[in-house]
């Protein structure tokens, strides 16, 4: 195959940004319609690699590995490729910070065979730590609830030490095995320094690399991307204090309100042991017999049962912190917050019959957008918002801030927003980073501190004990994309794959071999806030906590008509499935405490009867809330446009040619992905007899593949187009699924064959349907970009599908 490349068309530019298919043979494009340094990169990587291929047409030394010849072994062929991008994981790799690197990645260097000083450690003039960097205030006492109280299981330093003692002498996550993760940085709006001593916010415009992992919760590694489920955010900042993981969820509660519960919830949630089936899914017995028997759960089943479990992406789904922590400022005041990831491309969502597809057509459909985007230089960003309140204004509230069923109404705690994070590099080996990376809730660093939620006190003890089998040992954190960036400075020693060369023999402390080094920081390492604390030992929960509805309630009144008939959908669908009429009864039962319409939607879907409600667990009255606009996705179309949005130009012989490459070239220049989605690969003549290639065929990008579709002009075209199935089933589905579609002169007639209405099942005017001719072509362009960037039209949707 030959290539060359035109300095400013951009024809073919839509395969170079993704990561599936291309034109059979091409001119590669000059241009991706923008510039930045990471496309630009990507824009001479992708045609180097190519080329690299093209230089081994055959593999010339596999005639030497037969008979006499496969005696005297060959010396292997090489390749010089043009440039150094083409053998690079990802054109990001450019992009540096204080953890990746200066982003000049070494070229024929493996740095971890150096001589041994790059891993020798010496502890002299240096405050001791912990593995995570986090200075240590006092290594001679555990942290009590008083000086003759019992132990307290939030003391991170004491677990990690005794941790990594227990197994100085010498496999997939539980959840979130499913994962995918990115490079970047956080940057401070605001000196925060009045609220938290942590470094992330101590000045304005203060950059913190970070290491993000999104994943689904319940399924394995090798599941789908699109299941319904909820998923995971987690955040690690590599600040000068040490490690930093916010561990979070798209989610702001969680099913169950104690960590006693928790492996009852993923065993129930699991596929059923005895013929391990369902993958990745709820929509099974041992679920709502779980769920139906655990009341506290109906305000995290509101939220999985809607769309907020179907994302369309990572980049625009928010995440949260789940738990209320604290924040501690210099002066060792003490305030609560909750912390908020919001996408500025907006929260958007797949819908059900959409994800299902998906998960056929393309399980890796989150892992490759994400990877996509950033390797276009359309770095995901997200504002982080905090929710600030104190104790007093906390002893106000109608709910418990300690139980993780709850959310802070934004309406009662506004959001304050107080930086951005961009995620702007991929990373270069998928096991050594995303894979072996380890968050724990454990990990904070000065200036930010535990709440009593009983959730979160028993994952400060979980994640920091599955590392341990899950990564071989004690030494985790010495897998470089866990270390800090800071020093680590203490006595431990050996165990499973010890990294570090420790000079001298001094590992204990006090000491005065060692000069009494590493020392611990005093006041100016990790202190906890010293709450008073009074009580009997006691299993239980507070009494707020009995209050299992209300916040179910406020969640589905504030959901706008069409995200509710998802829900009841949802619900539908997934009790359809069980196989127990007792639990589908009792489940019902229990979304009878929650809205009178929602249980009789659902048991109308089920052939039931609605069954008297469960019986409550307090006599206190259910506190009411107005409805909160912000639980919508509805509510947050972003501010992104049509970046990294995904746009199927359908082609044939006969095409308008100037058209077509105009609005692929609009499209480009405005951060869109368009592909021209042709029968088959190849070339089709266009109307005035130049070839355009195809970039991929409709069958290996069905619908579901995109955001939006054009049809562009051209009679035969439409009829080459109308004869093959899969084209009109294509159209079809955008319809179906609430995408814009834009269609030109002929290219309508092609809408006709496929059976797609014109007109909403109301008789109103279509608002993400488009009729252009060369009159308007320029205007309807512009209103179908401006649908894109919005959410679905789900005014089309019918139940049953109509379409």
């Amino acid at each position: 195959m030959t290539t060359s490349k035109h300095p400013s068309a951009t024809d073919g530019a839509g395969s170079i940004l993704s990561t599936v298919s291309g034109p059979s043979d091409a001119n590669l494009p000059g241009s991706l319609g923008v510039s930045n340094p990471v496309a630009d990169r990507l824009l001479d990587k992708i045609p180097s690699e190519q080329a690299l291929a093209a230089d081994r047409p055959y593999n010339a030394g596999k005639a030497g590995e037969y008979g006499d010849a496969a005696r005297t072994p060959l010396e292997g062929e090489t390749f010089k490729p043009s440039t150094h991008a083409a053998t690079g994981s990802s054109a990001s790799e450019i992009i540096a910070n204080d953890k990746v690197g200066d982003g000049n990645p070494p070229k024929g260097e493996n740095p971890t065979v150096d001589p041994l000083d790059r891993v020798r450690v010496d502890p002299s003039e240096r405050h001791l730590t912990t593995n995570q960097g986090v200075p240590v205030a006092d290594n001679q006492h555990s942290l009590k609830a008083g000086l003759r109280g019992p132990t307290l299981l939030e003391d991170f330093i004491l677990r990690e030490k005794i941790s990594h003692f227990d197994h100085e002498r010498i496999p997939e996550r539980v959840v979130h095995a499913r994962g995918s993760a990115a490079h970047g940085y956080f940057e401070a709006y605001e000196d925060l320094s009045e609220l938290t001593r942590a470094v992330p916010f101590a000045k304005k415009g203060k950059r913190t690399p970070v290491f993000v992992r999104f994943s689904t919760v319940a399924g394995e590694r090798g599941s789908t991307d699109t299941a319904r489920d909820v998923r995971g955010f987690a955040v690690k900042f590599y600040t000068e204090e040490g490690n930093w993981d916010l561990v979070g969820n798209n989610m702001p509660v969680f099913f169950i309100q104690d960590a006693m519960k928790f492996p009852d919830l993923v065993h129930a949630a699991k596929p059923e042991p005895h013929h391990a089936m369902p993958q990745a899914a709820t929509a099974h017995d041992t679920f709502w017999d779980f769920a139906s028997l655990s009341p506290e759960i109906a305000h995290m089943l509101m939220w999985t049962m809607s769309d907020r479990a179907i994302p369309r992406s990572y980049r625009t789904m928010q995440g949260f912190g789940v738990h209320t922590f604290r924040l501690l400022n210099a002066q060792g005041e003490s305030r609560f917050v909750k912390f908020h990831w919001t996408p500025v491309a907006g929260t958007h969502s797949l819908v059900w019959d959409e994800a299902v597809r998906i998960s056929g057509a393309d399980p890796d459909f989150h892992r490759r957008d994400l990877w996509e985007a950033i390797e276009a230089g359309n770095f995901p960003e997200y504002e982080l918002g905090l929710q600030v309140f104190t104790e007093e204004e906390a002893a106000g509230f109608a709910f418990d801030i300690l139980d993780p069923t709850k959310i802070v109404p934004e309406e009662l705690v506004p959001l304050r927003p107080v930086g951005k994070m961009v995620l702007d590099r991929n990373p270069d080996n998928f096991f050594a980073e995303t894979e072996q990376v380890a968050f724990c809730t454990s990990h904070v660093v000065p200036g930010i501190d535990f709440s009593n939620d009983p959730l979160l006190q028993g994952r400060n003890f979980s994640y920091q004990d599955t590392q341990l089998t899950r990564l071989g040992g004690p030494n985790f954190h010495e897998i470089p994309i866990n270390s800090p960036i800071v020093q680590i400075q203490n006595n431990q020693r050996d165990g499973f794959h010890r990294q570090a060369i420790n000079r001298g023999r001094v590992n204990y402390e006090p000491n005065s071999l060692g000069g009494g080094c590493p020392f611990q920081s005093g006041k100016m390492g990790f202190t906890s806030f010293p709450e008073p604390v009074a009580a009997d030992k006691v299993r239980g929960k507070p009494e707020l906590f009995a209050d299992h509805y209300s916040q179910a309630r406020l969640f589905w009144q504030s959901q706008t008509p069409a995200e509710q008939n998802h829900i009841v959908n949802a619900f539908r669908f997934e009790l359809t499935r069980v196989q127990t009429p007792a639990v589908r009864i009792r489940t019902l039962a229990l979304l009878a405490n929650v809205d009178a319409t929602l249980v009789a939607r659902v048991a109308e879907g089920l052939g039931l009867d609605v069954p008297e409600p469960l019986p409550l667990a307090t006599d206190a009255p259910i506190p009411t809330y107005p409805p909160s606009p912000a639980l919508s996705l509805l509510s947050r179309p972003g501010q992104a446009g049509i970046k990294g949005r995904r746009v199927a130009l359908l082609i044939a012989s006969g095409v308008d040619d100037k058209a077509v490459k105009k609005q692929y070239a609009s499209l480009l220049k405005d951060g869109a992905v368009p592909r021209m989605v042709g029968n088959m690969l190849g070339k089709v003549t266009a109307r005035d007899g130049d070839p355009i290639d195809v970039e991929i065929s409709v069958e290996a990008g069905p619908s579901v593949m995109y955001d939006a579709v054009i049809v562009p002009d051209g009679a035969p075209a439409v009829e080459a187009l109308a004869r093959n199935a899969q084209v009109l089933e294509f159209l079809r589905e955008q319809y179906r699924h609430g995408k814009p579609i834009l269609a030109f002169g002929s290219g309508s007639d092609l809408l006709g064959k496929a059976m797609v209405p014109q007109k909403l099942p109301d008789g109103a005017a279509d608002p993400g349907l488009f009729l252009g001719d060369p009159a308007n072509a320029d205007a309807a362009l512009a209103a179908f970009k401006t649908a894109l960037a919005g959410h679905r039209v789900f005014a089309r949707e019918t139940d049953p599908p109509s379409i």
